[in-house]
C-alpha cells in the first residue's frame, strides 16, 4: 500500500473535471493526483501547472516534453514516472525508434543534436548537484530560444515535483503504465519497484 491511499475519483467533482486531461495524455488519471485531492486545492492546482507546462507555445513538441520528463525520472530513479512519462511519449507520437532506443539518446540516429541538447539538459537540471553550466547553455542556444528553454525547464520542474511525491508516498502504478515500462523500459531492467502497492 502507498504512504497514503488514493481518494476515488468522485471524491473532488473539480478535480475530477480538470483530470480529463490525463485520460488523454495517459488513458486514466494518475493515482497521484488521486491522492493530491486529499487537499484538492493541491490536486486542482498541480493540473492547471501541467497542463500550462505541457502546452505547446513553440517549437518544443508534445512527444520531446515527454521525453524530457523521461530523462528527468531516470536521473532521479522515480519508476513511476519513468514509466509515465514513456507512455504519453508514446501516445503524442514519438517515433517508434526514438522510444526502443530512448536509453541511447546520446549516439542513436533517431535522435537530432537539438534533442539531444534538450535531453542533455533535463538530465543535469535533474541532478543532484545541479549539473547544468556554460556549455549545456551554449548547446540550447544552438537549437532553441529563450521561451522554449522555460517550457523545457518548465517540464523538467514538473518532475521534479512529482519524482519527490511519487517515491517518497509510494504510489502504486497503474497497469497502463505498467504495460509501456514493461515494453519500452524492462529491456534495462525496470520494474515497478516500490510502486507495486505493497511498499508499506
Amino acid at each position: 500500500m502507498p504512504l497514503v491511499n488514493p481518494l476515488d475519483s468522485s471524491h473532488s467533482p473539480e478535480t475530477a473535471e480538470l483530470a480529463k486531461f490525463f485520460n488523454e495524455t495517459l488513458g486514466f488519471c494518475p493515482n497521484s493526483v488521486l491522492t493530491m485531492q486529499h487537499r484538492p486545492a493541491i490536486s486542482k492546482a498541480f493540473i492547471n501547472l501541467n497542463k500550462a507546462v505541457m502546452a505547446n507555445e513553440g517549437r518544443v513538441t508534445s512527444a520531446l516534453k515527454r521525453m524530457i520528463a523521461w530523462v528527468s525520472s531516470n536521473a532521479t530513479g522515480c519508476r513511476y514516472c519513468q514509466a509515465h512519462a514513456i507512455r504519453a511519449a508514446e501516445r503524442y507520437g514519438a517515433e517508434q525508434e526514438q522510444l526502443d532506443n530512448i536509453w541511447e539518446y546520446r549516439t542513436h540516429p533517431a535522435f537530432s543534436e537539438a534533442e539531444r541538447a534538450a535531453l542533455d539538459f533535463s538530465l543535469q537540471a535533474s541532478q543532484v548537484p545541479n549539473g547544468v553550466d556554460a556549455e549545456i547553455k551554449a548547446r540550447l542556444y544552438e537549437h532553441w530560444n529563450e521561451g522554449e528553454i522555460v517550457e523545457m525547464l518548465g517540464v523538467i520542474s514538473l518532475f521534479g515535483y512529482l519524482n519527490r511525491w511519487n517515491d517518497s508516498m509510494g504510489t502504486s502504478i497503474e497497469e497502463g503504465a505498467v504495460e509501456s515500462g514493461d515494453q519500452y523500459l524492462g529491456k534495462h531492467g525496470w520494474e515497478k519497484g516500490k510502486h507495486d502497492g505493497s511498499r508499506y
